[in-house]
């Protein structure tokens, strides 16, 4: 099976069509895949002065419901983790921080939805 048949190699394409949709909108993708003990961000951008970490979530099956029902508080909390990780690593802990989701029910730019600042750290 090729890997882009599998659901990594779907997910990355997805997280390839989302950091196109982005840079079109005027962010400049900083990172892919932050992984860290405990999380992980699929995609780390700049708007302006703000980070934004960005969660990419394909779903083309909705009987579970869709691709933002997927992100769970437990989803959430890795997230928040892995960024203050990044954050920390990277000396940027002064830096205006964001959540954005772009939710996918298939490959195609045309449905993407963008759900800007979709959870906080707080």
């Amino acid at each position: 099976m090729a890997d882009n048949d599998t659901t990594t190699g779907t997910g990355q394409r997805a997280e390839v069509l989302a950091a196109g949709f982005l840079k079109k909108r005027g962010l400049s993708v900083v990172a892919r895949n932050f992984r860290c003990r405990g999380g992980e961000i699929d995609l780390i951008c700049r708007e302006g002065n703000a980070l934004v970490f960005v969660e990419v979530r394909l779903r083309r099956n909705t009987s579970f419901g869709g691709a933002g029902a997927s992100i769970t508080a437990r989803k959430r909390q890795r997230i928040i983790l892995a960024a203050q990780h990044y954050l920390a690593a990277t000396n940027a802990a002064a830096s205006d921080c964001r959540f954005d989701c772009l939710l996918l029910d298939r490959l195609d730019e045309r449905c993407i939805e963008w759900i800007r600042d979709a959870f906080s750290a707080d």
